[in-house]
């Protein structure tokens, strides 16, 4: 299937590849299929494309390369919905505010992206404790690196 992208043009995509969001995200709800795109030559940050609309797209990318103490408890509902049945099959990425310059960028990590990436299913999770905020940074200080702040 070709997609028109809004970082990398037109591409070729498998349709193993994409990502059900039944729920969508947040302000975009009507967008339900989502595909992950790499980003080239660079292994840290991926897009998470729309298929459907080309002009969305997110940079996401797996927080625990910036807060290896980053831990989540995933609810029964959240499990159940994404048939969740073995850790292993989870993805957890987060979004990424990509500022200039781009050491001040933020990620949130209060609200992280789960996908079951066997069956290619997920949705943005919205932590209710106040452990971790929306922006932090994406360079962390060694103390910050605890608890995402």
């Amino acid at each position: 299937m070709k997609i028109e992208t809004k970082y990398l043009g037109d591409m070729e995509i498998v349709n193993s590849k994409i990502i059900q969001l039944p729920s969508g995200l947040p302000g975009f709800i009507n967008e339900t299929k989502f595909v992950l795109l790499n980003l080239p030559d660079n292994t840290a940050f991926q897009i998470l494309q729309s298929v459907d609309t080309p002009s969305i797209a997110f940079i996401v990318t797996n927080p625990y390369h910036f807060y290896q103490n980053y831990v989540i408890d995933l609810d029964d509902g959240i499990i159940d919905n994404l048939q969740i049945e073995n850790d292993k099959d989870v993805t957890v990425l987060v979004i990424v505010t990509v500022k200039d310059p781009f050491n001040t960028s933020t990620i949130n990590l209060k609200a992280p992206i789960i996908i079951n990436s066997q069956i290619k299913r997920g949705k943005q999770y919205i932590l209710s404790m106040d452990d971790y905020p929306s922006k932090a940074a994406i360079a962390p200080t060694t103390s910050s690196a605890e608890k995402g702040e």
